[in-house]
């Protein structure tokens, strides 16, 4: 899909870097450019306890498949030079710099644009451009409204496990980049794209948004629960020790569901509409422990994906990658194992084979050799 096309990676830690790797993924060729006094890439120290030395952490990995890494000081007037030479060369450029930084650098679009009039300059910031303040994502779920609904009704606000926000600003680039793609086809003329995790959290609300802005109710932290639908968001403990959540989307499943369970709760006034279900949440709940925990798991679960009723086992991330769908994800080079950013399949493309995590500065010598360096 990308073959010909050249990007230049400007980015650390999550977001960009996923924006990256999705080009990557789609045959590009990214050149990642990694500050040479500062080690790379700040999420090659970001280790678990226990993780093997290298370069090359886990977290890396997991956004930096098929990229070249050129490691270069942005301070001295060649790291200036290679960059805009780079620029020069390249039809998109990610940047994640804190507001104001990149201009400083001499990598800003305006600077780049003179030398390349047709790029396509990809930007994230914290809090957009006007804006210097540092933006790291658990800072970002604290501040858009995430973590005060996150977690158990009475417990305390709780941060994702994984940096959410930042994988949804890469999605929000992307789209603003492929729509840039899309223009520069059409007109010849470079865009400059914009994306803030502020903004990229706060459009993310979603329904929760609504239930304030619409219905003027106040989401508050109601555990794995759905505010607007009943039994949607719940687990419940089976006769083997196994936990099964429930998304019952609508009335009918919900009678399917009282079919498996052999009841008559889908004829009482209090559970027959989901409405109903959301107001009588705590009594419906309490009543499913009981009928859930006489099934084994594995006959319940067959049971309801017969009828069509969404549910499905809590899993752990080992037994995540022993689904077969999750196995059709895996990137894989002779020593580490990857997961794929873009999952979309088409008969207009195909993903491309991708090398793994580059090492800091593993490609410096090949890259600045074709600049004439």
């Amino acid at each position: 899909m990308f073959k010909e096309l050249k990007v230049l990676e400007l980015a650390s830690v999550l977001a960009g870097p996923s924006v990256g790797q999705f080009f990557a993924e789609l045959g590009a060729e990214v050149i990642k450019i990694e500050n040479l006094k500062a080690g790379g890439d700040v999420t090659r120290g970001w280790k678990i306890s226990g993780e093997q030395e290298g370069d090359r952490s886990a977290y890396f990995c997991s956004c930096n498949w098929g990229k070249k890494s050129v490691a270069i000081d942005l301070d001295t007037l060649r790291g200036k030079e290679i960059v805009q030479k780079l620029a020069a060369k390249s039809d998109v450029v990610i940047a994640s710099y804190k507001a104001g930084d990149a201009a400083k650098l001499g990598v800003g679009y305006e600077q780049l644009k003179t030398i390349n009039p047709q790029l396509i300059y990809g930007q994230i910031t914290g809090y957009g451009s006007d804006n210097d303040r540092v933006g790291y994502d658990a800072v970002i779920q604290a501040e858009a409204g995430f973590m005060d609904l996150n977690g158990e009704k009475d417990g305390p606000p709780t941060k994702m496990p994984v940096a959410l926000i930042d994988i949804l600003a890469a999605h929000q680039l992307k789209e603003g980049l492929l729509l840039a793609l899309l223009n520069k086809e059409r007109t010849r003329k470079g865009t400059f794209v914009e994306v803030s995790l502020i903004q990229t959290a706060v459009a993310s609300l979603a329904n929760q948004a609504t239930n304030w802005l619409v219905a003027k109710k106040l989401p508050t932290r109601k555990g794995s629960a759905h505010p607007n639908i009943a039994p949607y968001g719940e687990a419940f403990e089976t006769k083997d020790g196994k936990r099964i959540l429930l998304a019952v989307g609508n009335d009918k499943q919900f009678k399917n569901l009282c079919t498996v369970l052999d009841n008559g709760w889908a004829q009482l006034e209090t559970f027959a509409t989901n409405e109903a279900r959301v107001v009588n949440r705590q009594e419906l709940t309490a009543l499913l422990v009981v009928a859930i925990k006489e099934w084994k798991s594995e006959k319940l679960l067959s049971r309801l994906h017969h009828e069509k009723i969404p549910a499905g086992l809590i899993q752990n991330v080992k037994e995540v990658f022993e689904m077969p769908e999750a196995k059709d994800l895996l990137i894989q080079s002779e020593d580490l194992t990857g997961v794929r950013n873009f999952v979309a399949l088409s008969t207009g493309w195909r993903a491309k084979q991708l090398g793994p995590p580059p090492q800091f500065g593993e490609h410096t010598q090949e890259v600045l050799s074709g600049l004439g360096f």
